[in-house]
């Protein structure tokens, strides 16, 4: 009976709000690509949402196979001339093809247009966010606490670098700051990261130099991780609890400049583990993001929606990463061709593809076996 229950628990409570939130995604990211193709007039021969055999599909009047398969971890779009789901362009099939199909293959089209239909899926993951994080802001606001700092401890960043009990923080890097919430957030994704505060002291606008430390810290559900810190408390008097409520128009913004932060902030953390001022603690895959998505999940709807608009975020820009066999891959084949008026060669394709899909099957292990040890060091 409790191994059942056990079951019932990771089913309800971690698989299905996985698979809820990476649908989503995986859906519009695709549904991207499709609808430029169908626009440029390329022919689509299947929209799949996961790999491997077709639990259930069917087939639209133009002849694609949309189909739901049993491994859901992806999802692909195929078009004709395509030799497998990541578009590596089967010349065989092509050369079988007449001239009238020739003309809606996705390799016949003009370079521009392939472009277009290759960076509309990460586009797809970004407007996503944008949308979700819209409703959200018109539907809840935001709430949190004003950005007032009550106690800075010592030996921290913040009584290193100058920041005083009382200070009001306004922006960060450039940044408005509306709530602690916002502050905190950024100090955590800059370990070691020179920021620029703008606060209000005494009625004076002061510039300082705050460089968080790294530290081992508890930043999400009781995890621990290495992440930035500065060593100060904000207010909790009730009295500094704020709610901004927005509009249309101001809630499309808000989205837009929140999907915009996390963008910064990823591509930071990025360039902070290529330089070594970040360590790869906060890297997961789909272990991870499944366990979260459970948590997540346990506070509400809402706050899983929120978790799909930032997971959206990241596979666009995962996906526009200049490696072979990814969309940012494809967009530099497509530039180099743009660029010398013909396409690389085939070999040269060909070698780029294996090597791109030995990378992302290498940081599919690495972040896999990161998963595991985390879970082993939270259970042990």
């Amino acid at each position: 009976m409790e191994l059942l229950a056990s079951a019932y628990s990771l089913i309800v409570g971690t698989i299905i709000p996985f698979l809820f939130v990476l649908t989503i995604v995986v859906f519009f990211h695709e549904l991207g690509h499709f609808a430029v193709a169908r626009w440029c007039n390329v022919k689509v021969d299947a929209f799949a949402v996961g790999f491997g055999r077709e639990l259930f599909g069917f087939n639209d009047r133009k002849g694609t196979r949309w189909k739901l398969c049993w491994i859901p971890l992806g999802g692909y779009v195929k078009f004709a001339g395509d030799e497998n789901a990541a578009s590596v362009p089967s010349r065989e099939a092509i050369a079988q093809m007449s001239e009238e199909e020739r003309k809606t293959a996705f390799i016949a089209k003009p370079v521009w247009q392939r472009m277009a239909v290759v960076a509309a899926g990460p586009i797809a993951n970004f407007l996503l966010a944008i949308v979700i994080f819209t409703a959200l802001f018109v539907t809840s606001g935001k709430q949190g606490y004003e950005p007032v700092v009550e106690q800075v401890f010592a030996g921290g960043a913040a009584e290193r670098d100058g920041l005083l009990a009382g200070d009001v923080v306004k922006e960060i890097d450039g940044r408005p700051i509306q709530t602690f919430g916002e502050m905190r957030q950024i100090v955590l994704m800059s370990a070691n990261t020179p920021l620029v505060f703008e606060v209000e002291r005494a009625g004076k606008d002061v510039t300082l130099t705050v460089t968080p430390d790294a530290k081992e810290k508890e930043v999400f559900f009781g995890e621990k991780q290495v992440a930035g810190d500065i060593s100060l408390r904000g207010v909790s008097d009730p009295s500094h609890l704020v709610h901004i409520k927005y509009g249309l128009g101001e809630a499309a913004l808000e989205g837009t400049a929140e999907t915009w932060r996390i963008i910064e902030s990823t591509i930071s953390y990025i360039g902070g583990i290529i330089s070594q001022r970040q360590s790869t603690d906060q890297l997961g895959g789909p272990i991870r993001v499944a366990q979260i998505s459970g948590q997540v999940a346990d506070l509400g709807f809402m706050p899983l929606i929120s978790l799909a608009a930032v997971l959206s975020v990241s596979i666009g820009l995962i996906n526009l990463a200049p490696v072979p066999i990814l969309d940012g891959g494809h967009l530099v084949y497509f530039a180099a061709e743009a660029l010398r008026g013909k396409p690389l060669s085939e070999k040269v394709q060909d070698v780029g593809f294996r090597i791109g899909l030995g990378l992302v099957l290498m940081l599919m292990v690495f972040v896999t076996w990161k998963d595991i040890m985390r879970l082993v060091g939270t259970n042990s």
